[in-house]
């Protein structure tokens, strides 16, 4: 029978075969114990008999298990779709199970179209904004030169938080989409690299010192665009506070990959550890910021189904543990 034959012809003929082989046997066990002296059957017929039950009995199991094999394959590959490894189930399967494959097939191409279109719109909308925040960044600057430096700081301030707010929702989208698109693989050493390059210069002149150590081989299930807000995020955080250095690793960890970012500043108190995770909450709320950062990573990390957790650093700052699913 083909690979696309029916899976209850399959399991059917087995059980046929099966059945045929044991009730041959039965019949011929139990005409031996009805005569006592199993002479009567010649030796030759008798091992003709046997080795014809037999292979009834092997060919029906073989049968049905084969008939019942499509069920293993597919498994494995909804686990693909779901662990990120594969966009659609393939393959070809019986009868039976072939249109509950398209059903699905069909259903994640649909759920991808409009995730795609989501994040398309929340672009768009971005975008938009773009200008009137820009008019209004403009003014408050006008502002500030005529005199009125409350007014303008102000409306300075509340600009930044808009333009935070966006890119928060906007890292959101791109995480859902980058869900609904398996194959996303970013490098965790081409990302701290990048981001290294770009925080030291932008920190030259308080000379800090940013030490990566990351195994080129590293790779998380995350886009790199995303991958970047993350890292970046922490990175950023870590330089704003460290005295002279940062320190980013990597270690795997069974499925997942654990990006540790440390730097020797002042570090935040326990009891605020948890509580600089969410969404508008800072450590120090004379320091500029929105509060946002750390709130997008975590936010992020759990939509890639992983963690963010605070601690103190060995060099006396804080330690951030970034969680992730390794590639």
């Amino acid at each position: 029978m083909s690979d696309r034959s029916s899976l209850r012809a399959r399991v059917v003929v087995g059980w046929i075969l099966w059945t045929l082989g044991v009730i041959t046997l039965a019949v011929f066990a139990g005409a031996a114990i009805a005569h006592r002296k199993p002479a009567w059957i010649p030796v030759l017929h008798l091992s003709l008999v046997l080795f014809t039950c037999a292979i009834l009995v092997i060919a029906g199991i073989g049968m049905i298990r084969r008939g019942l094999s499509p069920f293993a394959p597919l498994q494995r590959r909804l686990a693909d779709v779901r662990e990120g490894r594969a966009r659609r189930v393939d393959g070809q399967y019986p009868n039976e199970l072939q249109p509950l494959v398209d059903e699905v097939n069909a259903l994640l191409d649909d759920r991808e179209q409009r995730v795609a279109r989501a994040v398309a719109r929340a672009g768009d909308l971005a975008h938009g904004l773009k200008t009137p925040l820009a008019v209004l960044t403009q003014e408050a600057e006008r502002a500030g030169l005529a005199g009125q430096a409350e007014v303008g700081e102000a409306i300075a301030q509340q600009v930044s938080k808009m333009r935070r707010q966006i890119d928060y929702h906007l890292a959101q989208a791109r995480a859902v989409a980058s869900g609904a698109s398996p194959g996303a693989r970013a490098s965790v050493a081409a990302c701290a690299e990048s981001l290294a390059r770009t925080l030291e210069r932008l920190y030259v002149e308080r000379g800090l010192a940013i030490d990566l150590d990351v195994a080129p081989d590293h790779v998380v299930r995350a886009a790199r665009e995303d991958l970047d807000e993350m890292v970046g995020n922490l990175l950023d955080n870590a330089c704003k506070w460290a005295k002279s250095r940062v320190t980013l690793s990597s270690a795997r960890h069974d499925a997942a990959l654990v990006i540790t970012i440390d730097d020797d500043g002042p570090g935040i108190a326990a009891s605020m550890r948890t509580a600089v995770l969410q969404r508008g909450v800072r450590a120090d709320e004379a320091a500029p910021g929105s509060g946002l950062g750390l709130a997008i990573v975590r936010d992020l990390a759990e939509l890639y189904g992983g963690s963010i957790a605070l601690d103190a650093s060995a060099s006396g700052g804080l330690r951030a543990r970034l969680q992730l699913p390794a590639g």
